[in-house]
């Protein structure tokens, strides 16, 4: 009796540690939460490779003299007309702006712009007027106290800076922008998190109907995050790696979710340990059991992620390596503090709903589900994949060809409202030039090439290398909007024209970064994808020792991203009437659903395995239904939920993912891995692990031939 009494409490005095060191890393990595903002980089241009035109283009400008500039455009509107009174005061306000001040910036306004006057420009129809600011973005982009002074810019004339007009007035431009999408990111720290906690912890309370139990599965997710903030505010503070708002908050809502999921599986093997042993050895015999799949399902994950190292996108490959520690984080919480909470609590954990040894564990509703799925299983599946097909068909039709800004946001921006203005009386106003540079050589041929384009302005603006590199910058106006299909279009062509005039010219600008962004964007999706599917099957025949069943398990999740990419089109396209989306939606929904949901085909089928050796496939991948059937379902659920927190933030990006992610996880949990994968493996038998299927148990029925 000494010896397990000593036992118990070196386990308890472990525990105990375990506890305190993760609340002194919380201590450190908990702050740092709230500061990853501060380290993020939302510059489209940014993202781009190096050796991409517009980079290089970018990268140049200044040997020509061309400072790069951020424009922020302020217009101000009234349809029954802006009087001459009124364009007075316009014009005294802007000979008066370039020396007002801004509270908590240095200097006035006039240090930070590029030309000290500010015009004010009327349009024809005399309902509107113009103000550009071109901003020096060298020091408009510098930061005061985390926050970019072009941002505070903005900021100040929306407030008290802006002109006292009897008129509409909104402020807009590449800055306006910037700041509408600062203001967006800025939930990520607050609202975002609070939504997805809130949310899990609604599912855990139902799940578990305990009042404790679901704040230490909460706590172990908090910590989680904490411990990958500690490992990713350094990095990205030193830019070894790239934090861009979307990944920061995808960031939040894959930690929460995967935590939680590996939590729950721990949790669901240690109850049902508990109805045949005490607290401790069930709670060994649990976490032994639990540490394969939860390490297995980690590594698929974070494998499928690193992948994304081979994007040329910035904003992608940062998000691998965020994403990746971000899993680290959620994984040694999950195996580690809780594991030890729960060895500190134990039967009190589950408090009222204790689980008492001797009592056996009851999966009515999973058992009726196993049952009809294998009772017939080639009809099932068959029926189940024809399903699975049609919906897949319309994915041919999702749009992720661009959008524009103003179309980044779901909700009303200032930015938007002014950029709609500006369309409305100024005929776009955004046309931003295409720069283009040339050998001195050829500079006359390229811009006879320029000029007789017809959506190229006649003027072209030439400026000679100060650094004596015998090049030229030739800087020319669209007449079609900077972020339009039809720039896009003339930056293509004026490529492949210049081409055979130079094979050194190099075609930038704003247009030509979108160009290259969709140029990249369509790289990932043959370079990327397969190389993710390579990742996980290889990773699926380790862990299951059977090729047919890793080949069987990608095809399936492969399909069902089909399908929810079908589906997410016919919403997208015809119900919610979205404008299109991101080129890069498709290729992260891709990894998160063949990555993170082949987590619930590891879960199923590692305990499939675990029967199958004892009973034989037919008779074990029932029971591996029945037993894991409602604990893979929560996981689901509490991963789709936590995705769908990313519609509090007002971006059409994020909302899309959180809709297609969320979706496909329900569509695999409740379809895929509850009757596809259980009615494929009872069809197919023992053969299912080839070819390590001599080692199963004989099968004692044979498969129901009828389809």
């Amino acid at each position: 009796m000494v010896a397990p009494a000593r036992s118990r409490i070196r386990a308890r005095l472990l525990a105990g540690v375990l506890v305190l060191v993760w609340l002194a890393l919380a201590g450190v990595g908990g702050p740092l939460v709230g500061q990853l903002t501060s380290v993020q980089n939302n510059d489209q241009a940014s993202f781009l490779p190096d050796d991409a035109e517009s980079t290089k283009v970018g990268a140049r400008l200044g040997e020509f003299g061309a400072d790069t500039t951020l424009p922020l455009l302020l217009v101000v509107e009234d349809d029954s007309g802006l009087d001459r009174a009124t364009i007075g005061e316009l014009q005294g306000w802007a000979k008066q702006l370039p020396q007002q001040s801004i509270e908590g910036v240095p200097g006035t306004v006039g240090d930070y712009l590029a030309e000290p006057k500010v015009p004010v420009i009327p349009a024809e129809d005399g309902e509107a007027v113009l103000v550009p600011l071109t901003l020096d973005a060298a020091e408009a982009e510098k930061s005061v106290d985390g926050t970019a002074i072009s941002t505070s810019i903005v900021d100040a004339l929306r407030a008290d800076l802006g002109p006292d007009v009897a008129a509409d007035v909104a402020v807009t431009g590449p800055a306006g922008f910037v700041a509408d999408l600062g203001e967006a990111f800025a939930g990520i720290d607050g609202i975002l998190l609070l939504v997805a906690l809130v949310v899990v912890l609604v599912i855990l309370v139902v799940v578990y109907r305990s009042p404790i139990l679901p704040f230490v599965v909460l706590t172990t997710s908090v910590f989680g995050l904490a411990f990958a903030a500690l490992l990713i505010y350094p990095m990205a503070d030193a830019g070894w790696i790239q934090l861009s708002g979307q990944s920061q908050g995808i960031l939040f809502i894959l930690v929460v979710g995967a935590a939680t999921d590996y939590s729950l599986l721990l949790v669901a093997r240690y109850r049902e340990e508990l109805h045949r042993s005490d607290p401790l050895p069930a709670l060994r015999v649990a976490w032994r059991q639990t540490f394969g799949p939860v390490a297995a399902s980690g590594l698929t994950v974070i494998a499928g992620l690193l992948c994304l190292l081979l994007s040329d996108l910035g904003n992608i490959s940062g998000l691998g390596p965020i994403g990746a520690l971000g899993i680290v984080g959620a994984m040694i919480a999950a195996l580690t503090l809780l594991p030890a909470a729960l060895a500190l609590l134990g039967r009190a954990a589950f408090w009222p709903s204790i689980p008492r040894r001797g009592d056996e564990p009851r999966h009515r509703l999973w058992s009726g589900v196993a049952d009809r799925v294998t009772r017939r299983p080639r009809r099932t599946w068959i029926i189940t994949t024809a399903a699975l097909l049609v919906a897949a068909g319309a994915a041919t039709t999702f749009n992720a060809s661009g959008i524009t800004q103003a179309e980044f946001f779901t909700t009303d921006v200032e930015s938007v409202q002014g950029q709609e203005i500006i369309d409305e009386h100024f005929g776009g106003g955004d046309q931003r030039p295409v720069q283009v540079i040339v050998p001195e050589s050829d500079a006359a041929e390229a811009k006879g090439v320029l000029t007789d384009h017809p959506q190229v302005a006649d003027r072209v603006e030439e400026m000679p290398s100060q650094e004596g590199a015998g090049d030229v910058l030739l800087s020319v106006p669209l007449t079609v909007g900077t972020e339009s299909d039809q720039a896009r279009d003339v930056v293509r062509e004026l490529r492949d024209e210049l081409d055979s005039v130079s094979p050194n010219a190099l075609v930038g600008g704003a247009t030509a970064t979108a160009v290259d962004t969709d140029d990249a964007s369509q790289r990932d999706y043959v370079v990327v994808i397969p190389a993710i599917l390579l990742v996980v099957a290889v990773i699926l025949v380790v862990l299951l020792r059977s090729v047919a069943a890793a080949l069987m398990l990608v095809t399936v999740n492969v399909l069902s991203f089909a399908a929810t990419l079908g589906v997410a089109a016919v919403l997208f396209n015809h119900v919610l009437d979205y404008p299109g989306a991101d080129p890069s939606t498709p290729v992260l929904a891709f990894v998160f659903l063949v990555a993170l949901a082949v987590d619930y085909s590891i879960f199923l089928m590692t305990r499939a395995r675990e029967e199958a050796l004892a009973v034989g496939t037919r008779r074990g991948i029932p029971r591996a239904v029945a037993v894991t059937g409602g604990v893979i379902t929560s996981a689901g659920v509490v991963l789709a939920a936590t995705f769908s927190a990313l519609w509090v933030i007002p971006l059409l990006f994020l909302a899309q993912i959180a809709f297609v992610v969320a979706f496909g996880v329900l569509l695999d949990t409740i379809v895929t891995r509850s009757i596809l994968v259980p009615a494929i493996v009872a069809d197919v038998g023992n053969r299912i692990w080839w070819p390590g299927d001599r080692r199963m148990a004989a099968d004692e029925r044979e498969p129901d031939a009828r389809p």
